[in-house]
């Protein structure tokens, strides 16, 4: 780091998992910005899997997708909502993808024959990735880096070692803010201190002793309480910060924050330029969610939704939309395996997300006959799209046993199919077609109503596509392609063309929708659902 500009913000957490270090972080990133700083995010993920391509929604949420066809955790999505901090490749980091690059290494001798360790080599490779995210765009001043797991996971301890070792060399660059977590005891009606401590405890014994420290709790904490944290863990009092529960929205937190000094704060300790933060759009936000006019009831059909964080960007997609329109939004959850006659026509419209395999699949079929039947506004995304598409072959075009064919690989009537260049891929991680794409916009649609604009660029995450085998069929009983692959023949979106809103996107827009700049579909959206229940 030496001779290096760029300064390193370290963001831990301690005592267990969930306590929103991603929104933190990103809560962080927003406030320096609102002072001018550019800044970068790198999130550490300390689990073995290369990326979380290929996990269980259930266990880890949401798959974020980058511009450059990263499959990340869903932490970078709080990343793109809450600051304009460049995202991609260079953006996350996993021990699997460390311990891939030095294995790879080694295979080709590039250690010379060493004999390769978790130090130096793997820790190298991590401060290596550290130092590439700030040269993602030029003119970048500060890093945030946030530091997956719990201080005390074994699997953590290389990534702890790599931001010790980066301190060491300059300290006056960098600072470690350590999140955890002060508990209220109802039986005891006392806030307990004790596991900070222990935390903090854990943080100093390998060597990081924390400058800031973060707590999370139910409410407010009180200066005594600051005053014991900041004697047992050896940190100034200044430098306790408390992050209570939020009472409206997780777009609070970059405020209450503020609010405290915490960006003051980082200023100081950074040798940052002191300037005003401006965050009169922030402000303005949170009082447009705290005084609606209205109230929005959107179904969402789909079988992850146990697990909200499973469709994490599409919950906050439509909480931005309807945030813009000045409405309450309700959220109804509708699992498609469950789904019954009955459980349709309570909603002022319906949203499909995507996903992969066939639970839940004709349910989600009866739920876009519904719509179209009852002129109801649907949104389809990715396999929502699919679903709309299937669901007029078969009820609108008769094409009896109509199909995907991830859903049955003999159906008579292949609408839906596997990419060309899928054909001959075998391995599951990062072979789907990811990234951001250009679509072209015909216009007199409602897609060109809501862009308002011929070119687009979204982001896909999938492996099956629109047979254009039966697209002038289609064309034919009243559906409009919309959105064609730029310089390419792949159906980006479809609609219905005799609907108040009918629409499925084969891409995902809700990994580009912000609080500050909701996504143009998603409003279009609930505009047309406003007042249909």
């Amino acid at each position: 780091m030496s001779g290096n500009s760029v300064k390193y913000l370290f963001v831990t957490g301690g005592v267990l998992s969930s306590l929103g270090k991603g929104i933190t972080a990103a809560s962080i990133g927003a406030l320096l910005e609102s002072r001018g700083i550019r800044i970068a995010m790198l999130k550490l993920d300390p689990y073995l899997n290369v990326d979380p391509g290929t996990m269980n929604p259930f266990q880890h949420g949401e798959v974020y997708v980058t511009d450059d066809g990263a499959e990340t955790d869903l932490d970078l999505g709080h990343y793109y909502r809450y600051t304009n901090s460049p995202l991609s490749k260079a953006s996350t980091a996993t021990s699997g993808q460390v311990y891939e690059t030095v294995i790879r290494k080694e295979r080709k001798g590039d250690y010379l024959g060493k004999t390769v360790q978790v130090i130096p080599h793997v820790t190298n490779e991590i401060k290596r990735r550290i130092l590439a995210t700030a040269q993602q765009e030029a003119g970048t001043e500060v890093v945030i880096v946030e530091i997956g797991g719990t201080v005390g996971d074994i699997e953590s301890l290389p990534f702890l070692e790599a931001i010790r070792q980066l301190r060491l060399s300059e300290p006056t660059s960098s600072l470690t803010i350590h999140l955890t977590y002060v508990p209220f005891l109802k039986v005891a009606g006392e806030v307990k201190t004790k596991p900070t401590q222990h935390s903090v405890q854990a943080l100093r014994a390998i060597g990081i002793i924390p400058d800031l420290i973060l707590c999370r709790s139910e409410f407010p904490l009180s200066e005594e309480v600051k005053e014991k944290i900041s004697l047992f863990c050896g940190v100034p009092l200044r430098a306790v910060f408390d992050e209570p529960d939020v009472s409206c929205s997780i777009y609070e937190v970059p405020l209450t924050l503020s609010k405290q000094g915490l960006d003051v704060e980082i200023c100081k300790l950074l040798q940052l330029a002191d300037k005003k933060a401006e965050l009169a759009p922030w402000e303005k936000l949170l009082e447009s969610m705290q005084h609606p006019k209205g109230k929005v009831v959107i179904g969402i059909v789909g079988k992850y939704l146990e697990h909200r964080d499973a469709y994490k960007s599409v919950f906050e997609a439509l909480n931005h939309a309807a945030i813009s329109l000045g409405k309450e939004l309700q959220i109804i959850s509708l699992e498609s395996d469950r789904l019954k006659e009955g459980d349709l026509g309570h909603c002022d419209g319906y949203l499909i997300p995507g996903g992969f395999g066939e639970r839940g699949w004709e349910g989600k079929i009866s739920a876009a006959r519904y719509c179209r039947e009852n002129r109801v506004p649907y949104f389809g995304l990715c396999l929502g799209m699919q679903v709309l598409l299937v669901e007029f072959a078969r009820h609108v075009l008769e094409l009896e046993g109509a199909n995907s064919t991830e859903i049955d690989p003999k159906t008579p009537h292949p609408v839906i199919s596997l990419l060309s260049e899928q054909k001959e891929a075998h391995d599951m991680g990062g072979t789907m077609r990811l990234g951001a794409y250009p679509c072209r916009i015909q216009r007199d649609t409602r897609a060109f109503d809501a862009y308002g604009k011929d070119l687009v660029h979204e982001r896909h995450r999938h492996r099956y596509e629109c047979n254009n085998s039966y697209r002038r069929a289609f064309e034919s009983k009243g559906l409009v392609f919309s959105g064609i692959l730029d310089n390419g023949t792949l159906c980006e979106i479809a609609e219905v063309k005799d609907h108040p809103w009918m629409l499925g996107a084969q891409f995902h827009p809700e990994f580009q929708s912000r609080p500050l700049m909701p996504h143009p579909l998603f409003v279009a959206f609930l505009s047309a659902c406003k007042g249909k229940k």
